[in-house]
């Protein structure tokens, strides 16, 4: 069991470029993918690393409806429609912006929503 809490520790305190090395190593010699491996070990990584990793390797964002912008009737239908809320709550939402429109969604899912906020004239933000 101590050398398996060694083994982890070693893990926890990869830098970044260690990780990549170890990723390749792992598709070149063991046929492992190395996103999985390279997610896996890097979420460790960023763990007792800092920001910075774990500012890469995040999967899930907040879309921040900053402001309604000139057309803030289309972003109350718009933000109606990605919500599943009713009017009078998406009204709500876009008079409080700053405000999360959707929390904890993929990267794709959140830029297709912000893509389609800006389109209406809104100012959005992804954390």
């Amino acid at each position: 069991m101590a050398d398996l809490k060694d083994f982890a520790e070693q893990l926890v305190n990869l830098t970044v470029k260690e990780v990549n090395e170890l990723a390749d190593i792992l598709k070149e010699e063991y046929g492992i993918e190395p996103a999985a491996a390279a997610v896996a070990v890097a979420g460790g990584a960023a763990a007792g690393g800092g920001d910075a990793e774990a500012a890469e390797e995040k999967s899930e964002f907040d879309v921040i409806l900053k402001a309604p912008g000139g057309s803030k009737l289309a972003v109350v239908k718009l933000v109606k429609e990605l919500t599943g809320l009713g009017l009078k709550d998406a009204k709500d939402i876009v008079d409080s912006a700053p405000k999360a429109i959707k929390e904890g969604v993929a990267k794709d899912e959140a830029e297709g929503i912000k893509k389609s906020l800006e389109e209406a004239g809104a100012e959005v933000e992804l954390k």
